[in-house]
């Protein structure tokens, strides 16, 4: 009997304990998006500064205790040269918040914010730490992708084991595959020009964007300046495309060879209709709603779920599509009960295949433009767009979303969250 009495206390123990640790997010703040070139507004900033001046933002905000913070985990996709070294300790260090807290720079190519807000959920709903903060850095600009030189890109016998493409040549097999058109992709990328113009013109990025100043106080910059508001379809039209040269190298046999069903690859993306190269920095508040409410600070949603995959390395880029059906079983939830879509535009095609295998309606999909209109600052856009969902959600008055990246050598994140 006392045994049984033992194991009841530590059984509601447990679940009490349980219920103390679900992950919630109390703020998201994101620098503009610059042009990932020389003549970008941001070329001049390094991407220690981009992400410390997000970080000195939310502990200014929320006057906020950071020797009281477990840990940092932010994304970077080009670890080196001005970003190499742990970008996420130093960012830490240089914006001043305590030496006590931890940091650590992760690399899950384009999905690395979101995985890093998702690993710093899962930390903090295991028990063992409280609160964190998380997100991404990249700039473009300064450190040129592909900097780093990795072997599924140029290490041939790497390539060819694997079967692996450049990602514009996977973005056109997927197009192929699908039977999306030319027109399709150029019609869905002036829909993200104009949704994205109309957002930024309406003021609905506002309230999370944190200007760029220079060390005298001078705006750099204070608004996403890569969008191309006088885009039409006869501009989008004229464009070359961007990819069919380098499947000319072989990487068009490459994927026939893996899909002898598909005659050829239709090359029908440009730099129109894929991702923006831009920089940029993010960072989230995680944590558990008895540490927040000891910090002062209030819940603005609940992390339901996560989905981490891994697919077929060759296609690559359709990640998103299971791993957010897998977010969905862990939460015992159907498409049906999602109130608001987010999938990164890495290519049109990605977005457009994700958006059909769920049956989306454009009204809750995308709705404020993505990374085609806005750029795609690699190891911080997945936790951007989470900051967006969330930001729109409230602003609709929606009550669960979804946001879902595809990334590298086949894998997908997504990430299923609820306001509170």
């Amino acid at each position: 009997m006392a045994v049984c009495l033992v194991l009841k206390k530590t059984t509601v123990n447990l679940q009490k304990k349980s219920k103390m640790s679900e992950a919630y997010i109390f703020d998201a703040l994101r620098t503009p998006r610059g042009k990932g070139k020389k003549t970008g507004s941001l070329h001049e900033v390094r991407a220690i500064a981009l992400l410390s001046t997000v970080l000195k933002a939310l502990r200014e905000k929320h006057h906020l205790d950071t020797s009281e913070i477990d840990d940092g985990i932010f994304g970077c996709v080009t670890p080196t040269d001005d970003q190499g070294g742990n970008i996420a300790k130093s960012a830490l260090l240089f914006a001043d918040w305590h030496e006590r807290v931890g940091g650590v720079q992760i690399n899950r190519f384009c999905a690395s914010g979101l995985d890093a807000v998702n690993l710093a959920a899962m930390k903090v709903r295991s028990g063992l730490e409280d609160f964190i903060v998380a997100g991404g850095v990249e700039s473009m600009s300064r450190v040129p992708l592909n900097e780093d030189d990795g072997p599924l890109l140029f290490d041939p016998n790497v390539m060819t084991h694997i079967g692996y493409l450049p990602q514009g040549v996977s973005a056109d097999l997927i197009a192929t595959i699908a039977g999306f058109s030319r027109a399709d992709l150029d019609e869905f990328a002036l829909k993200s020009q104009q949704r994205a113009f109309f957002a930024q013109e309406n003021g609905y990025f506002d309230k999370s964007i944190v200007p760029i100043r220079d060390r005298s106080g001078l705006m750099i910059l204070e608004k996403d300046e890569y969008l191309r508001p006088n885009t039409s379809l006869e501009t989008l039209t004229l464009l070359k495309s961007s990819f069919q040269h380098m499947g000319l190298m072989g990487f068009d046999a490459m994927a026939l060879q893996k899909y002898p069903s598909v005659e050829r690859v239709e090359h029908h993306h440009t730099a129109g209709n894929s991702s923006g190269i831009v920089d940029g920095a993010t960072a989230v508040l995680v944590g558990n709603r008895a540490k927040g409410r000891e910090l002062g600070l209030k819940p603005r949603a609940k992390i339901r779920s996560i989905g981490t995959v891994s697919t077929e390395p060759t296609i690559m880029l359709r990640g998103a599509v299971p791993a957010a059906q897998k977010a969905l079983r862990k939460a015992k939830m159907t498409a049906a009960d999602i109130d608001l879509w987010e999938c990164n535009e890495a290519f049109a095609a990605v977005a457009l295949h994700f958006q059909r295998a769920f049956g989306l309606d454009d009204s809750i999909f995308n709705v404020n433009g993505g990374a085609i209109a806005l750029g795609h600052p690699l190891g911080a856009t997945g936790a951007m767009l989470l900051g967006t969902l969330l930001d729109e959600m409230e602003r609709r008055d929606l009550n669960t979303g979804l946001v879902a990246l595809c990334a590298g050598a086949g894998m997908g994140v997504a990430t299923i969250i609820e306001r509170v």
